[in-house]
């Protein structure tokens, strides 16, 4: 089910071909994946890179492999692989700033705990048990929304932890009252259309990349 809010996502495939060299191929990629991030209004995503040709022809799970970690090396994000299959590599890319925020609030921890994470007042404790789960099983553990800065409203209900009724389908399930949720999806949205905005217009994708970058309010 959609609701009436929901908008046609914008897509990286418009600016691909603005970028030949394998290199900035990948960089584009990975900059448009953490758009919401860049822009202060995320503090994490997930990003699955398959080890088969992309839209684009080149096989970024490959270029990963060669370069990829050196692609954010001034960008102040940082990456961690969660999972990695060989036909697919999947990473959690934030900003230690905005998750160790995430990770200090009362709910967001009380919420871990209930999950099972033992050391709840530990960033890389936390981390090292999601790696864990994610090794373990074929899909993402159910918390994980919590990383990625989901309303803990909609991660409890999808979680069945509180009973609140399914009300809209964005980029996550929403449950309950979807205004604030809509209103959250929509600035993801948002900075992911500002992004592409950028990837047509610069002259190298690493500017897109760079912390000095204007981004664009996550209010």
């Amino acid at each position: 089910m959609r609701s009436n809010h929901h908008h046609i996502q914008p897509h990286w495939h418009s600016v691909a071909g603005r970028f030949p060299a394998e290199r900035d191929c990948l960089t584009s990629f990975l900059a448009y994946e953490s758009a919401e991030i860049l822009a202060g209004a995320k503090p994490a995503n997930l990003i699955n890179l398959v080890n088969r040709p992309h839209h684009c022809g080149r096989n970024f799970y490959q270029l990963w492999k060669e370069c990829g970690h050196t692609l954010l090396d001034h960008s102040g994000l940082v990456s961690r692989v969660l999972v990695d299959r060989g036909e697919s590599l999947l990473l959690l890319v934030y900003t230690p700033q905005l998750l160790d925020a995430l990770l200090l609030r009362p709910a967001t921890r009380a919420m871990l705990h209930r999950a099972g994470y033992a050391k709840v007042e530990e960033t890389a404790a936390v981390l090292a048990e999601l790696e864990k789960r994610c090794g373990e099983g074929e899909g993402f553990p159910h918390e994980i929304g919590i990383f990625l800065g989901y309303p803990l409203k909609d991660v409890a209900a999808f979680l069945g932890w509180i009973a609140l009724p399914f009300t809209a389908q964005g980029p996550w399930k929403i449950y309950g009252q979807p205004e604030k949720s809509l209103d959250l999806a929509a600035c993801h949205r948002r900075c992911r259309e500002h992004m592409l905005r950028e990837l047509a217009h610069c002259c190298r994708p690493e500017e897109c990349l760079s912390p000095s970058r204007k981004h664009l309010s996550a209010s």
